[in-house]
This record gives C-alpha cells, sequence and structure tokens, in this order.
C-alpha cells in the first residue's frame, strides 16, 4: 500500500533496529550493487559498517569479476580491470578475446577491435558459441565450458616447447617461474585437445599468432571468470602473458573486461564482505585505523570481513533476519535462483531501493523509488581505471528520492546524526582521504579535475599542500601515497600536469612523473617501470587442470552456459520495461545444435525444458550450427519459467567466491502440448 516517505523510513529503520536487538548486528543484510555511483558504494559500506554495526554486506559484483579481480592481486599485486587505456587495443599486434561476446555485450567497445583489424592486427576470440564476435575474429576457438584453464596451460606449453619464452624478461620482472614452468609442462597438447575439444593444429595457430607480433594482448571476461575455478583461469592466462613477457610492456598485457557501469570503482569503496575504501582490506590492522580516523570511529568498532554474495543470500531467514538491498536483483541474477527467492521470502524484513519494482523488490516490506543515473550526480570508475563524472541530467520526478537521501535519513533515525551527508561532491571528497594511500588512492582526484581532463586515471595520490593532510593520508606518513608502481612515491614522483597526462595517453612510453612539482596526472598505463609487489616483480601463479563441479553424466548429459543478448541487460529489470528491446529480445530461448535437437525432437521454436539438479526452465528453442553439439546456452535476464538462473550452479570459487554460472550440467526435455 502506498505510504508517505516519512512512513517508510520509520518503518525501515524500526525493523532494521528490532533485528539488532534480538539477533545482533550480524542479524542484519546489506545486499548492494555494481551500478551504484562511488559516493553510494562508499556511503553503503559506511553505513553498514558504522550505523548497522554488521560484517553482512556484498553486492553483486562478486557475480561478475571477482576472479579476475582476485587473479590479479596474486600476480601483480593490484586489480584494475585494464591497466591501460582502450585506445592503446587497436595499436598492438594481437588480442586474444576469452569469453567475452562484446559485439552484444559492450557494443560500443567493438569500435577498438574493429580498429585493431584495420591497423593489421589479429583477433583471437575463444569461446563455446560463434558470436557475433567470433564471426569478426581471425580465429576463433571452441572449447567445452568450463575448460579455459586448461586451454591456457596448453597454449603455455607450447609457448615453452617451442621457446618462445622471453626469458630475459621472466628473469628481471618475475618470481615462481620454474614452479609455473612445472605445471604447464604436465599439459601437453593432445591432452589438452581431449579435455578442450580445440584441436592441436589450432593450439598451434594461436601461439604462433599471440607470440610473433612485438605487443600483444589478452582480455578475460565472464566466460573463464564465471566458474568455481576462475581464480586459477584467470591466473593461467596471465601466466601466459608473463611468459612472452607482455605484461608491464607498451601496448601488451593482460585485462579484464568489466561488466556493469560501475564494475570497477563499485568493487573499490567498501561495499565488499571483506574490503575498506581505496581498495583496502577490512583485516588489515593499518587499513582499519586510516578509515576509522576518517570516519571519526574507534577500529575496534568496526567488523571483520563477512560473507560473500551467495553465501549471504544462502543465509538470509536463518542467520540473517533483515536485509536493506540497494541496485540488484537477486531472484533472477543470483544462481539456484528458485532457492534464494524462498531465503528472501524467509526473512522477517526486507527493504530494498530500486527505480523500478524488480522481481525482488515485490517481495519487500518496504521499497522505495529512487533516482536513476540520468536524474542525479556522481562518479563512476570504467575498466581502465579512469574516474568520470556524470552530470545530474533531468528532474527527478516527484516523490523520488537519491540513495544517498535514503541513507542519511536511516542513520539520523538510527541515532547517528552525522557523516552521511547527502551532496555527491562532498561524499567524494571524504571518499579521497579514506582512500589516500591505498591500491585505489583517489586523494588527488577532484570534481574539477575530473571534468576539465575528461576523467583521471587512479592511482592519483594527492600532494600536500593541494592535496591532504593528517591522518595518513599526507606525503611521507604511514600510509604514504604509492606511485604507479606500486612502490612508495615521494612528493616528485607524485606530481605532474594535466597537459602530460594527456601526452602520457597518446605515448605509453612516456614518463608517469612531471618534474615541475604541480599535481599527479593519474596513471593510464600501470606496471610499466615495476609491478605493485614488495619487490617490484609479478607472481608466476602455478596452477592445473582440474574439472568443473558438475560435469556431464548419464543422467545430466549437456553442459548449459549462460549470458547476455545485446537488447537486453543484467537482470533485465529495466530493460524488460522498454518497448523496443522488448520487441528486439521478446523472451528467453534455449540455444542448441541440431544434432542435440534432432535427438530431443525439437524444431524451432518448440518448447524445451532445461533441467539441472536445481530446477527447470522452459524456453523456445533456437536451433543454430554457432554453438557445440554438447552444449546449449540460454540469456538469463527474464524470470519465471525461463528463469536461467534456475538452473545454474552456486559453486563457489574458493579465492574470489564467485559462483559457476559458466557450466552446469542439466537434460533436456520435450514439452509437448
Amino acid at each position: 500500500m502506498p505510504a508517505s516517505w516519512d512512513e517508510a523510513l520509520d518503518r525501515i529503520a524500526e525493523g532494521l533496529r528490532r533485528t539488532r536487538a534480538e539477533y545482533g548486528p550480524d542479524g542484519v543484510g546489506v545486499f548492494g550493487g555494481g551500478g551504484l555511483t562511488n559516493e553510494k558504494a562508499y556511503t553503503l559500506g559506511k553505513f553498514a559498517r558504522v550505523v548497522l554495526g554488521t560484517s553482512q554486506i556484498d553486492y553483486n559484483g562478486r557475480f561478475c569479476m571477482s576472479s579476475a579481480a582476485a587473479a590479479g592481486i596474486k600476480a601483480f599485486g593490484l586489480d584494475r580491470g585494464l591497466p591501460f587505456p582502450l585506445e592503446d587495443i587497436p595499436k598492438t599486434g594481437c588480442v586474444i578475446l576469452v569469453g567475452s561476446n562484446l559485439a552484444e555485450t559492450m557494443p560500443p567497445s567493438l569500435r577498438f577491435f574493429n580498429e585493431l583489424k584495420e591497423n593489421g592486427g589479429t583477433l583471437i576470440v575463444i569461446d563455446p558459441r560463434r558470436t557475433k564476435t567470433a564471426e569478426q575474429a581471425d580465429l576463433h576457438l571452441a572449447p567445452r565450458p568450463g575448460t579455459d584453464l586448461a586451454l591456457a596451460l596448453g597454449l603455455l606449453h607450447l609457448v615453452i616447447a617451442e621457446g618462445r619464452v622471453d626469458e630475459e624478461y621472466v628473469q628481471e620482472r618475475t618470481v615462481g617461474w620454474e614452479d609455473a614452468r612445472a605445471a604447464a609442462m604436465a599439459h601437453w597438447p593432445e591432452y589438452v585437445e581431449r579435455i578442450t575439444g580445440v584441436s592441436v593444429p589450432e593450439l598451434r595457430e594461436t601461439v604462433r599468432m599471440f607470440c610473433e607480433p612485438e605487443s600483444a594482448m589478452v582480455l578475460t571476461a565472464r566466460g573463464p571468470e564465471q566458474q568455481s575455478k576462475g581464480t586459477d583461469t584467470v591466473g593461467a592466462w596471465i601466466n601466459l602473458c608473463l611468459a612472452t613477457g607482455r605484461a608491464g610492456r607498451p601496448l601488451s598485457g593482460y585485462g579484464c573486461l568489466t561488466g556493469q557501469g560501475n564494475g570497477q570503482g563499485g568493487r573499490e569503496h567498501g561495499q565488499k564482505a571483506d574490503q575498506l575504501p581505496g581498495y583496502r582490506k577490512l583485516d588489515d590492522p593499518a587499513a582499519r585505523r586510516h578509515v576509522a580516523e576518517v570516519w571519526g570511529v574507534d577500529p575496534d568498532s568496526l567488523p571483520g570481513p563477512g560473507r560473500s554474495a551467495y553465501e549471504l543470500l544462502d543465509a538470509l531467514g536463518t542467520d540473517i533476519k533483515s536485509l536493506l538491498l540497494m541496485a540488484s536483483n537477486p531472484v533472477v541474477s543470483a544462481p539456484r535462483a528458485a532457492h534464494v527467492e524462498e531465503r528472501i521470502k524467509a526473512l522477517d524484513f526486507l527493504a530494498v531501493c530500486d527505480v523500478v519494482l524488480s522481481e525482488t523488490a515485490a517481495l519487500a516490506d518496504v521499497v522505495l523509488p529512487v533516482t536513476q543515473w540520468a536524474e542525479e550526480t556522481g562518479t563512476t570508475t570504467n575498466l581502465e581505471g579512469r574516474v568520470l563524472l556524470r552530470r545530474q541530467a533531468v528532474t527527478p520526478p516527484d516523490g523520488v528520492r537519491s540513495d544517498l537521501e535514503v541513507l542519511h535519513e536511516l542513520a539520523a533515525r538510527l541515532g547517528v546524526e552525522k557523516g552521511f551527508p547527502t551532496d555527491p561532491e562532498e561524499i567524494f571528497e571524504e571518499l579521497r582521504r579514506a582512500s589516500a594511500g591505498g591500491p585505489a588512492d583517489y586523494s588527488g582526484i577532484t570534481y574539477r579535475r575530473i571534468v576539465e581532463e575528461n576523467g583521471v586515471f587512479w592511482p592519483c595520490p594527492a600532494v600536500e599542500p593541494e592535496g591532504l593532510t593528517g591522518a595518513e593520508g599526507g606525503a611521507g606518513g604511514p600510509g604514504a601515497q604509492r606511485s604507479a608502481a606500486g612502490r612508495p612515491a615521494s612528493t616528485q614522483d607524485a606530481t605532474a600536469s594535466a597537459e602530460e597526462s594527456a601526452a602520457r595517453a597518446e605515448d605509453p612510453t612516456a614518463s608517469t612523473v612531471d618534474t615541475a612539482g604541480r599535481v599527479h596526472p593519474g596513471t593510464p598505463r600501470l606496471f610499466l617501470d615495476r609491478f605493485a609487489t614488495p619487490d617490484g616483480r609479478a607472481r608466476f601463479v602455478p596452477v592445473s587442470h582440474r574439472a568443473i563441479a558438475e560435469e556431464p553424466d548419464d543422467e545430466y548429459p549437456v553442459l548449459l552456459t549462460t549470458g547476455r543478448v545485446v537488447a537486453q541487460y543484467q537482470s533485465g529489470a529495466q530493460t524488460r520495461r522498454v518497448a523496443e528491446l522488448n520487441a528486439a529480445a521478446p523472451g528467453p530461448f534455449v540455444e542448441l545444435h541440431p544434432r542435440l535437437a534432432a535427438r530431443l525432437g525439437a524444431a524451432e521454436g518448440d518448447p524445451v525444458a532445461v533441467v539441472s539438479r536445481r530446477g527447470r526452465a522452459v524456453a523456445p528453442a533456437r536451433i543454430t550450427n554457432a554453438i557445440r553439439p554438447d552444449t546449449v546456452f540460454m540469456p538469463f535476464h527474464w524470470p519465471g519459467e525461463g528463469r536461467a538462473n534456475s538452473l545454474t550452479n552456486p559453486a563457489l570459487d574458493p579465492t574470489s567466491r564467485m559462483p559457476e554460472f559458466k557450466a552446469c550440467a542439466v537434460r533436456l526435455e520435450a514439452v509437448r502440448p
């Protein structure tokens, strides 16, 4: 029923207060989203830990690029989606694109790959489906879903066997090579062919195309990452880049193509279960002291790490009794979605802030209508690590408030009158201080600079006196800012002009330091001098092939993989309300090979049931030679009987806690009238 804002906010505050009183702070959960601005993500994390005192906070980005983030930290000491600007892609010699259909999931980025080919570079696409992206590739490899790890190891084996290792680079810029080498040599080409279905000649051609140019890149997306071994899988592709001397060199290296609008920034400033602002670790005593001082609280009052996204959702109604949810729709987007829906229904209290009445919001006790992207101002950080300012373009409808206003009002009702402003720029100024000295250091970035310089790349430490002072934010303190390489930076290291920042964007070999002593220019390109590890060297991480959590068997003989289509976005909560997009993509479908369709007796458009150990989904058949005969594909944008995530496996990566969306065992059933 309709309610006034005061009535709704009072009820939320009372629901959260009652749960805390009866079950303690961890009886309350908070679930955020990668679509939140930096200011919102920062404030949500602060609200959870300072106002609610709960450790139970995570966000839907855990379902997106968390495995790549974990692998990047292991290898390089730092996670930033791309360690170079997108504009470097057309200038390289070869790109291996692993598990990304960017023609449909990131269409604006396709121009960089078209320019790559126009410039004489080559594109290798690795995907079980012959997607619109794969159709444009010079070479398309179609491995079995869940075997990307073995594929990368097989390629590294051939690099070693064919004498293509950059021995000088490995010796000077890495550690751990011998163990990684031994692991790769156990994956000989014929063995990898049996696992992946990719032929030995295709493996050899991939190695030739990747190694012959002076520069080359590997870019991964959700395909290799959304697996129960996603961190190791991405690590294997990073090992390939390190062995061939690609990482940290101009126009070369490894990068991750992030998915959501603020996929990078959303994972940097505190809405993750184990994180504080500036990409600091929540269990690091120095990080806790620094952030607590910025927040004006006792470090010991901050809770420790909590559950990851799926584990948090799985605990709803048992350990977690109330949930505050923003910018997410897990009833559609979470793995084992029917189970997650039942857990949400078991809550004592659910409050949702959203721009539409999503399937999750429809289950809430209180729904707050909040501003959407064009109705508010805030910063986002794109996949390059470039911080951008999004200005309010239109006036929100009457009766709509921002998430920041909601958190301000709830904090006040729960006894915290100060520390939760509603002005995005004021919050960003605090975020700068909280991030100072951290891996994702924004302390030298301001709204003015973002506008004048068309975005600023982090890390961008502040320089006294113009920048930050006090606590651990000032130059030379215990949390002294770091250079692009991750080492402690002198004042001279941390200064440069906006003009030189632009010049460096044109010249990837240009210096990152302005000796004139003005402001740090930001860091478009990472690792050119050293990596963000204590000794400046990248880490090889030895990995070996292992099977997905659920291999096909006699009862469930087919592999299911899931993904997106161009006309819908994520859970579809917004795009399914646009008539033109619904006309282009009106509903779910089951993509299957003609041989599989023939065995099933299904014709184009016939309803097909896909059944896993977790659930059943029904959708029309889409028969095509563009998919492997042992695999079916379903997009995950829809609820109801065609909900693909009713089928997917919540088996978690042991490091990133990423669920295995990309491969599980299913059987197909014909649906008769």
